[in-house]
């Protein structure tokens, strides 16, 4: 059953439950950091509607630079302004950012231990008409990597919408990973969010016999494997939504394998 105390959305099965692309909870979040903290700058590769910072844009004018199709100028002049006091937030196609620019992350960024916030979206296979050229399916292997970096993979847009809040409140550099397609909201404003925290949220009933650990748009589909195997094959299964890549939880699926 879904886990009371992770307080999910009570739809999450139904066939008309609410979806929203992931993307657009950044959107939503920047613009919620930036109202908060006016250190909070916004920077984008020439898909500003695409990544959703239109939001902040519209609302922050004089604190949005349009840097253009040049994703290594992109990080490096983040990195500069964050050397400056600023809170920079920058975004494109994951493809692109980290895709392309990943040594000025990890120069610029990473080794000058920067607090710059990357937003990659339209990530995984789910990129619809934009192609197989648009796939960025390494870039978690990419940003795993890097010294310093934390790496959020947001489960639905609330989630989203949380994580680029606590992101604008940490001193570290972060890489958020957004998808493109409307995909079901799991979670409630009520759900707990913590960076380097997984939340259980499915809990088996009896004896757990299956774990799954998921993250990002694919926690939906665990949710629905889980609630398949126990009532069609009565198999205990526990799922974990883990948000968070990088610092792993290792105590959340440390007690998730002992059981």
């Amino acid at each position: 059953m879904l886990n009371p105390r992770a307080k999910l959305n009570p739809k999450i099965f139904d066939v008309g439950v609410e979806q929203a692309p992931i993307r657009k909870g950044f959107g939503e979040g920047l613009l919620e950091a930036g109202e908060a903290d006016e250190r909070v700058v916004g920077l984008c590769a020439d898909l500003t509607e695409s990544t959703q910072m239109h939001l902040f844009k519209n609302r922050f004018p004089n604190r949005f630079v349009e840097i253009g199709v040049a994703e290594q100028n992109l990080v490096t002049v983040a990195s500069g302004m964050a050397a400056m006091g600023k809170i920079p937030f920058v975004s494109s196609y994951a493809m692109f950012s980290p895709g392309r620019n990943w040594e000025q992350i990890r120069t610029t960024i990473c080794y000058n231990d920067q607090p710059v916030k990357i937003a990659g979206s339209h990530t995984g296979v789910s990129v619809g008409p934009d192609g197989g050229t648009h796939q960025a399916v390494e870039d978690l292997a990419l940003m795993r990597v890097l010294p310093r970096m934390t790496i959020i993979s947001p489960c639905d847009a609330v989630e989203a919408k949380k994580a680029t809040i606590a992101a604008a409140q940490t001193a570290a550099p972060v890489y958020i990973r957004l998808a493109r397609e409307k995909t079901p909201i799991m979670t409630t404003e009520e759900t707990p969010f913590e960076i380097g925290k997984a939340q259980v949220f499915w809990e088996g009933g009896g004896k757990v016999q299956v774990g799954i650990v998921a993250t990002g748009a694919l926690v939906h589909r665990a949710l629905v494997a889980a609630k398949e195997l126990e009532e069609e094959e009565k198999i205990g299964v526990r799922v974990l939504n883990l948000s968070t890549i990088k610092p792993i939880d290792e105590e959340a699926i440390g007690v998730l394998a002992e059981e």
